[in-house]
Protein backbone atom coordinates (compact mmCIF):
# COMPACT_ATOMS: atom_id res chain seq x y z
CA UNK A 1 0.00 0.00 0.00
CA UNK A 2 1.28 3.44 -0.94
CA UNK A 3 1.50 6.21 1.64
CA UNK A 4 -1.28 8.32 0.15
CA UNK A 5 -3.50 5.22 0.12
CA UNK A 6 -2.92 4.82 3.87
CA UNK A 7 -4.06 8.42 4.41
CA UNK A 8 -7.13 7.80 2.25
CA UNK A 9 -7.93 4.64 4.22
CA UNK A 10 -7.82 6.47 7.57
CA UNK A 11 -10.01 9.28 6.23
CA UNK A 12 -12.52 6.80 4.81
CA UNK A 13 -12.73 5.04 8.16
CA UNK A 14 -13.36 8.41 9.80
CA UNK A 15 -16.20 9.40 7.50
CA UNK A 16 -14.17 10.97 4.71
CA UNK A 17 -12.42 13.70 6.74
CA UNK A 18 -9.78 14.10 9.45
CA UNK A 19 -7.71 16.64 11.32
CA UNK A 20 -3.96 16.38 10.95
CA UNK A 21 -3.86 15.29 14.59
CA UNK A 22 -6.17 12.36 13.83
CA UNK A 23 -4.02 11.40 10.85
CA UNK A 24 -0.84 11.54 12.93
CA UNK A 25 -2.45 9.20 15.46
CA UNK A 26 -3.71 6.63 12.97
CA UNK A 27 -1.99 6.63 9.59
CA UNK A 28 1.22 5.02 10.80
CA UNK A 29 -0.84 2.16 12.26
CA UNK A 30 -2.14 1.11 8.85
CA UNK A 31 -0.72 -2.32 8.01
CA UNK A 32 0.90 -2.93 4.66
CA UNK A 33 2.35 0.57 4.32
CA UNK A 34 6.05 1.15 4.89
CA UNK A 35 7.06 4.67 5.95
CA UNK A 36 10.75 4.71 5.12
CA UNK A 37 11.30 8.25 6.30
CA UNK A 38 12.48 10.00 9.44
CA UNK A 39 9.77 12.62 9.00
CA UNK A 40 6.47 10.75 8.46
CA UNK A 41 4.36 13.62 9.78
CA UNK A 42 5.85 15.99 7.22
CA UNK A 43 4.99 13.39 4.59
CA UNK A 44 1.39 13.29 5.79
CA UNK A 45 1.17 17.09 5.57
CA UNK A 46 2.50 16.93 2.03
CA UNK A 47 0.13 14.13 1.02
CA UNK A 48 -3.07 15.91 2.11
CA UNK A 49 -2.17 18.83 -0.13
CA UNK A 50 -2.42 16.58 -3.19
CA UNK A 51 -5.44 18.09 -4.91
CA UNK A 52 -6.11 14.90 -6.85
CA UNK A 53 -7.46 13.24 -3.70
CA UNK A 54 -7.95 15.79 -0.90
CA UNK A 55 -9.34 19.24 -0.19
CA UNK A 56 -8.99 21.61 2.75
CA UNK A 57 -12.09 22.44 4.80
CA UNK A 58 -10.52 24.54 7.55
CA UNK A 59 -6.98 25.04 8.84
CA UNK A 60 -5.85 21.62 10.03
CA UNK A 61 -8.95 19.85 8.63
CA UNK A 62 -8.87 17.88 5.38
CA UNK A 63 -11.29 15.66 3.50
CA UNK A 64 -11.49 13.32 0.54
CA UNK A 65 -12.69 14.74 -2.75
CA UNK A 66 -14.74 11.59 -3.28
CA UNK A 67 -16.69 12.46 -0.11
CA UNK A 68 -16.85 16.23 -0.64
CA UNK A 69 -20.60 16.61 -1.10
CA UNK A 70 -21.47 14.40 1.87
CA UNK A 71 -18.89 15.94 4.22
CA UNK A 72 -19.86 19.54 3.47
CA UNK A 73 -23.54 18.68 3.89
CA UNK A 74 -22.83 16.82 7.14
CA UNK A 75 -21.20 19.91 8.64
CA UNK A 76 -23.77 22.30 7.12
CA UNK A 77 -21.11 24.21 5.22
CA UNK A 78 -22.15 23.42 1.65
CA UNK A 79 -23.41 26.04 -0.77
CA UNK A 80 -27.00 25.54 0.40
CA UNK A 81 -26.24 26.08 4.08
CA UNK A 82 -27.05 29.47 5.66
CA UNK A 83 -24.17 31.71 6.71
CA UNK A 84 -25.13 31.33 10.37
CA UNK A 85 -24.63 27.55 10.19
CA UNK A 86 -21.23 28.00 8.57
CA UNK A 87 -20.20 30.45 11.28
CA UNK A 88 -21.38 28.06 13.99
CA UNK A 89 -19.30 25.29 12.48
CA UNK A 90 -16.20 27.48 12.41
CA UNK A 91 -16.69 28.62 15.99
CA UNK A 92 -17.19 25.16 17.47
CA UNK A 93 -14.41 23.68 15.32
CA UNK A 94 -11.81 26.05 16.73
CA UNK A 95 -13.24 25.59 20.22
CA UNK A 96 -12.73 21.86 19.75
CA UNK A 97 -9.12 22.30 18.69
CA UNK A 98 -8.46 24.34 21.84
CA UNK A 99 -10.11 21.69 24.01
CA UNK A 100 -8.10 18.86 22.45
CA UNK A 101 -4.84 20.78 22.91
CA UNK A 102 -5.69 21.40 26.55
CA UNK A 103 -6.48 17.72 27.07
CA UNK A 104 -3.20 16.62 25.50
CA UNK A 105 -1.25 19.07 27.65
CA UNK A 106 -2.77 17.62 30.82
CA UNK A 107 -5.26 20.35 31.70
CA UNK A 108 -8.93 19.92 32.52
CA UNK A 109 -11.06 21.64 29.94
CA UNK A 110 -14.34 23.52 30.14
CA UNK A 111 -16.74 24.98 27.57
CA UNK A 112 -19.85 27.06 28.38
CA UNK A 113 -23.14 25.26 28.99
CA UNK A 114 -24.70 26.88 25.92
CA UNK A 115 -21.97 25.35 23.74
CA UNK A 116 -21.81 21.83 25.16
CA UNK A 117 -24.16 20.33 22.58
CA UNK A 118 -22.57 22.07 19.63
CA UNK A 119 -20.63 19.86 17.28
CA UNK A 120 -16.89 19.52 17.02
CA UNK A 121 -16.78 17.47 13.82
CA UNK A 122 -18.61 14.20 14.65
CA UNK A 123 -18.72 14.74 18.42
CA UNK A 124 -20.30 17.29 20.72
CA UNK A 125 -18.05 19.67 22.62
CA UNK A 126 -19.18 18.12 25.91
CA UNK A 127 -17.78 14.79 24.68
CA UNK A 128 -14.29 16.20 24.15
CA UNK A 129 -14.10 18.56 27.14
CA UNK A 130 -13.39 17.02 30.54
CA UNK A 131 -15.50 19.17 32.89
CA UNK A 132 -19.29 19.21 33.07
CA UNK A 133 -19.32 22.15 35.47
CA UNK A 134 -16.85 24.92 36.11
CA UNK A 135 -14.79 24.82 39.29
CA UNK A 136 -15.93 27.45 41.86
CA UNK A 137 -12.45 28.95 41.99
CA UNK A 138 -13.49 32.34 43.39
CA UNK A 139 -16.51 34.52 44.22
CA UNK A 140 -19.74 33.40 42.52
CA UNK A 141 -20.18 36.61 40.52
CA UNK A 142 -16.71 36.19 38.99
CA UNK A 143 -17.24 32.49 38.28
CA UNK A 144 -20.47 33.43 36.53
CA UNK A 145 -18.49 35.69 34.19
CA UNK A 146 -15.80 33.07 33.64
CA UNK A 147 -18.23 30.30 32.70
CA UNK A 148 -19.23 32.22 29.55
CA UNK A 149 -15.66 32.17 28.14
CA UNK A 150 -15.40 29.89 25.09
CA UNK A 151 -12.68 27.58 26.45
CA UNK A 152 -10.92 27.42 29.81
CA UNK A 153 -7.96 25.26 30.82
CA UNK A 154 -7.75 24.35 34.51
CA UNK A 155 -4.58 23.16 36.25
CA UNK A 156 -4.35 20.29 38.75
CA UNK A 157 -5.11 22.69 41.61
CA UNK A 158 -8.49 23.42 39.99
CA UNK A 159 -7.58 26.99 39.11
CA UNK A 160 -7.86 28.45 35.60
CA UNK A 161 -4.60 28.88 33.74
CA UNK A 162 -5.73 30.00 30.26
CA UNK A 163 -8.86 31.62 28.88
CA UNK A 164 -9.70 31.57 25.16
CA UNK A 165 -12.34 33.49 23.25
CA UNK A 166 -13.05 32.54 19.62
CA UNK A 167 -14.10 35.68 17.76
CA UNK A 168 -15.16 34.81 14.23
CA UNK A 169 -17.22 37.90 13.36
CA UNK A 170 -17.73 40.16 16.38
CA UNK A 171 -15.50 43.09 17.31
CA UNK A 172 -13.65 41.61 20.35
CA UNK A 173 -15.02 44.23 22.74
CA UNK A 174 -17.30 41.99 24.82
CA UNK A 175 -14.65 39.31 25.07
CA UNK A 176 -12.11 41.83 26.28
CA UNK A 177 -14.59 42.97 28.91
CA UNK A 178 -14.72 39.39 30.20
CA UNK A 179 -10.93 39.24 30.36
CA UNK A 180 -10.90 42.56 32.17
CA UNK A 181 -13.11 41.09 34.90
CA UNK A 182 -10.66 38.18 35.32
CA UNK A 183 -7.42 40.17 35.41
CA UNK A 184 -6.74 39.53 39.11
CA UNK A 185 -5.89 35.89 38.42
CA UNK A 186 -2.52 34.57 37.29
CA UNK A 187 -3.78 33.44 33.89
CA UNK A 188 -3.11 33.95 30.20
CA UNK A 189 -5.76 35.37 27.86
CA UNK A 190 -6.02 34.59 24.15
CA UNK A 191 -8.22 35.94 21.41
CA UNK A 192 -8.63 33.45 18.55
CA UNK A 193 -9.65 34.71 15.13
CA UNK A 194 -8.71 34.88 11.46
CA UNK A 195 -5.38 36.52 10.55
CA UNK A 196 -7.04 39.39 8.72
CA UNK A 197 -8.78 40.50 11.94
CA UNK A 198 -5.61 41.10 13.93
CA UNK A 199 -5.61 44.80 13.08
CA UNK A 200 -9.13 45.14 14.50
CA UNK A 201 -8.00 43.31 17.63
CA UNK A 202 -5.07 45.70 18.05
CA UNK A 203 -7.41 48.66 17.73
CA UNK A 204 -9.65 47.31 20.48
CA UNK A 205 -6.93 46.20 22.90
CA UNK A 206 -5.40 49.69 22.75
CA UNK A 207 -8.53 51.31 24.15
CA UNK A 208 -7.76 52.91 27.51
CA UNK A 209 -10.32 50.66 29.26
CA UNK A 210 -8.08 47.67 28.55
CA UNK A 211 -4.77 49.25 29.51
CA UNK A 212 -4.25 46.92 32.49
CA UNK A 213 -4.65 43.74 30.44
CA UNK A 214 -3.13 44.91 27.16
CA UNK A 215 0.15 43.02 27.61
CA UNK A 216 -1.59 39.90 28.87
CA UNK A 217 -3.88 39.22 25.92
CA UNK A 218 -2.44 37.34 22.99
CA UNK A 219 -3.83 37.08 19.47
CA UNK A 220 -3.87 33.55 18.05
CA UNK A 221 -4.91 33.20 14.45
CA UNK A 222 -6.62 30.10 13.07
CA UNK A 223 -3.63 28.90 11.05
CA UNK A 224 -1.28 29.07 14.04
CA UNK A 225 -3.86 27.35 16.23
CA UNK A 226 -4.26 24.46 13.79
CA UNK A 227 -0.48 24.13 13.51
CA UNK A 228 -0.19 24.08 17.30
CA UNK A 229 -2.93 21.42 17.45
CA UNK A 230 -1.19 19.09 15.00
CA UNK A 231 2.22 19.64 16.62
CA UNK A 232 0.76 18.72 20.03
CA UNK A 233 -0.51 15.45 18.59
CA UNK A 234 2.87 14.84 16.96
CA UNK A 235 4.74 15.42 20.21
CA UNK A 236 2.23 13.37 22.22
CA UNK A 237 2.56 10.39 19.88
CA UNK A 238 6.36 10.64 19.79
CA UNK A 239 6.56 10.74 23.61
CA UNK A 240 4.14 7.80 23.87
CA UNK A 241 6.16 5.77 21.36
CA UNK A 242 9.39 6.23 23.31
CA UNK A 243 7.75 5.67 26.67
CA UNK A 244 7.86 9.17 28.17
Amino acid sequence: MKQYEAVIKVMEENGGFATLGHLYNNVLKVTGCNWKTKTPYASIRRIVQDERFFFKIKPGLWALKTHKEDVLKKFSIDDKSPIKKKEEFSHSYFQGLLVEIGNIKGFETFVPNQDKNKKFLDKSLKEVSTLDTIYPFTYPEIVKKAETVDVIWFNNRKFPTRFFEVEHTTDFYNSLLKFNELQDFLVEFYMVSSPNREKLFNNKINIEAFRTIKKRVGFLDYEKLSKYHSQCFELYKTERDIGF
